[in-house]
């Protein structure tokens, strides 16, 4: 019988392997429950997953205990299913793939040109530092998505404590109140207590408050507050008397929110100083340095061209503030002002429409084909195709006050064309910054405009939200059943947002036949989507699930969410109050001080450039009367060359795009240091800062290089 059935085997143990596919479950050691639990995780993260399970695990590489274990805490704690020498071998590979490309570029460019002269030196050497930067950053990345993971979910610490709070004032139950949080919460807090459940039905833990304690335990270094407040709801399950046991949790959500706010209170002591030497070392210094860079290029004779500047200036110092405000960002705790619920607006759609940057560009790409005008006339055949010259003089367009210099102002040297050095260059160069900021301005303000309004509604309702639940508890003691209780607190809310929301819920109960859950949830007629608020929307599904309970428990449990917003907007208040004076300074400096500084070192920039060119340094050197009248000057011929003077054309350029990256990197740091991670209020706030930032820093450009101009035109003409 045995020899039968292992001819059997062999014989058909081909064709049933090719029945059978196993190449969609590689880990089959995990059950059905932990599948469909990692479905859930987000997408952004997997992407992270699929580079370190293909590039990290080319090869195995070995590393110390210490390094291993600290990436193994970290990937648990971001949910990555990844060993943590995965990890660590995906850093390596990117810095050898990073700088065996920039080798093999760089020796490409030698075999092209023939010669080792024409080694790439400066790309050569950026492709280092990017390569030894990469390879830490893709180190550090997993404590990177665990502090990511973590401030998600330290914003949803305070509603996981108010639904277990809530929920167990009338059911004693602890397995039963995490379950309501974990599907009332949004990612990725309501993963975390799901995981809690998903340990326990796997048998890794035999109860939950076991699973709780262990996960809890992952908190130990980050959030104490939030682990003493499960312990307190935890030790409430003891108490014999009702009383106490209401007392025992209502300090929970008190020892919750006493946290929160005493973080937030280290914080904005703590990030004064950080963004004070931001706004020194990002913006001041390197803005006064840029009045120099015309004179030093001159000196050093080509060595510093407008490739080096731009290099510096719009690739090095933007990242070093980037870098710099990014960790001052991560000091900013979780658990206070973010704001979610934006995908659930009806206007949501012109957020994430794309027509906005089209109508944008229609609209700039004129003004960006006048600010090329000196390239186009310069190094295109157009001009001859219209019968135009190639550059014209001051007085050929009717501005004689201004010298009979060029107005684009290039040079005719050996190695080519140099320049473009005049002043109606620099002023036309102004415009191609000026695009790039209307371009962002008014694609942005395109997609927020309307949305904005309905949040500041939004805002609205939630200030008046507190009284209005007042009104809906103290209506439910009397035995109003939830149906009607919202026609009631309408009628008492005449002219305020908060009639509108319980018009709305009203309307769907009374002509939908709607139940109230769905009058205010519902997907597409629900009234939360138009009032998209997480405190709004905590409310009311506590108010839907205690009302199964009875009008009583429903009653006593919108007296403790009024009470709860009552703190909340207290803690709000005093916190914007402490964080005004560091967020008003950091608005200033980068709307008014930095464009302002900024235009007036292109105007000086362009006097220094001017005085250079005007008085002709090589031809000074030849003597002459001009010679004797400018004195010492003719000295200078051998510390200056004007044409290898970085043209003001290309450091205007320079400058522009270094504010307008300046005006995106610090406006995306005060919105989170203000409000949390915001991205509508971060792409509203950005298209007002760039128009008015730009726009002033074009104005102070503008005058101030024509201000300038006009004087070194009236003192070289009497001088020489």
């Amino acid at each position: 019988m045995s020899e039968d059935v292992d001819e059997i085997l062999r014989r058909y143990s081909s064709k049933l392997g090719s029945k059978i596919s196993t190449s969609e479950r590689k880990n089959v050691d995990y059950s059905r429950e932990y599948v469909k639990f990692k479905d859930e995780m987000i997408p952004e993260i997997s992407r992270y997953e699929r580079l370190c399970k293909s590039l990290g695990s080319a090869i195995k590489l070995k590393f110390s205990e210490k390094d291993t274990q600290k990436v193994k805490r970290h990937l648990e704690i971001a949910h990555l299913d990844l060993e943590s020498w995965q990890s660590l071998t995906l850093s390596v590979m990117t810095f050898i793939f990073v700088f065996l490309a920039g080798l093999l570029i760089s020796l490409a460019v030698i075999l092209i040109n023939g010669s080792f002269e024409a080694f790439p030196v400066l790309f050569f050497f950026l492709v280092i530092i990017f390569s030894i930067f990469i390879f830490y950053f893709m180190n550090a990345y997993p404590a990177r998505l665990a502090n990511k993971w973590r401030l998600k979910a330290s914003a949803q610490m305070v509603p996981a404590i108010l639904y277990v709070v809530v929920y167990m004032r009338h059911t004693s139950n602890l397995e039963r109140a995490i379950a309501f949080a974990s599907e009332n919460l949004e990612y990725p807090l309501a993963l975390d207590l799901k995981k809690v459940f998903y340990d326990v039905q796997v048998g890794k833990f035999s109860t939950i408050k076991a699973s709780l304690d262990s996960y809890l335990e992952t908190w130990r270094d980050y959030s104490v507050e939030f682990i003493e407040a499960f312990h307190l709801i935890e030790s409430s399950l003891y108490e014999p008397d009702e009383s106490r046991r209401i007392t025992t949790l209502e300090k929970a959500l008190k020892v919750v929110l006493d946290g929160v706010y005493d973080k937030m209170l280290r914080f904005t002591h703590n990030v004064k100083s950080p963004l004070t030497n931001v706004y020194m070392l990002g913006i001041v210094l390197p803005t006064l340095g840029l009045a120099l860079l015309p004179l030093a290029s001159a000196m050093l004779g080509g060595l510093l061209t407008w490739i080096h500047v731009f290099v510096l200036f719009n690739l090095i110092i933007p990242f070093f503030v980037f870098y710099l405000t990014d960790k001052v960002t991560f000091l900013r705790p979780g658990g206070y002002g973010e704001t979610s619920l934006l995908e659930k607006n009806p206007l949501y759609y012109q957020y994430k429409s794309k027509a906005s940057y089209v109508k944008s560009f229609l609209l700039i790409l004129p003004i960006v084909l006048i600010g090329l005008l000196p390239l186009i006339f310069a190094f295109t055949p157009l001009p001859e195709m219209l019968g135009l010259q190639k550059d014209y003089s001051f007085s050929e367009f009717g501005l004689s006050f201004f010298g009979e210099g060029s107005f684009f102002g290039f040079i005719e040297s050996s190695t080519g064309l140099k320049g473009p050095f005049g002043a109606g260059a620099l002023i036309l160069s102004m415009l191609v910054p000026l695009s790039i900021a209307l371009f962002f301005s008014l694609s942005f303000k395109m997609r927020t405009k309307e949305l904005i309004f309905e949040r500041d509604k939004t805002k609205q309702l939630e200030a008046e939200f507190n009284n209005s639940l007042f009104q809906v508890g103290n209506r439910i003691g009397q035995g109003v059943p939830p149906e009607l209780v919202f026609a009631k607190v309408a009628e008492s809310s005449k002219g305020l947002k908060t009639e509108d929301f319980f018009r709305r819920v009203d309307y769907n109960i009374r002509q939908m036949g709607m139940s109230v859950e769905k009058a205010i949830f519902d997907l597409k007629r629900g009234a939360i989507i138009h009032y998209p608020s997480e405190l709004i929307a905590i409310s009311m599904k506590i108010l839907v699930e205690s009302a199964k309970k009875g009008l009583k428990i429903a009653a006593i449990s919108i007296m403790s969410i009024s009470e709860y917003v009552k703190n909340i907007s207290k803690i709000t208040a005093r916190l914007r109050d402490m964080l005004a004076e560091v967020v008003s300074d950091m608005k200033s400096n980068m709307s008014f001080l930095a464009p302002l500084l900024s235009g007036v070192v292109v105007g000086l920039a362009a006097m220094i450039t001017e005085i250079l060119t005007r008085l002709e340094i090589t031809k000074i050197a030849e003597g002459g009367e001009a010679t004797a009248s400018l004195g010492g000057l003719a000295s200078l011929s051998q510390l200056f060359d004007v044409q290898m003077m970085i043209p003001p054309y290309f450091l205007q350029i320079v400058i522009g795009v270094y504010l307008i990256q300046i005006i995106f990197i610090l406006t995306r740091t005060l919105v989170i240091v203000d409000s949390g991670e915001d991205k509508l209020q971060t792409t509203y706030n950005l298209g007002k800062n760039f128009a008015s930032g730009i726009i002033l820093y074009f104005i102070t450009a503008l005058f101030s290089t024509l201000a300038l101009f006009v004087l070194v035109n009236i003192v070289l003409g009497n001088l020489v």
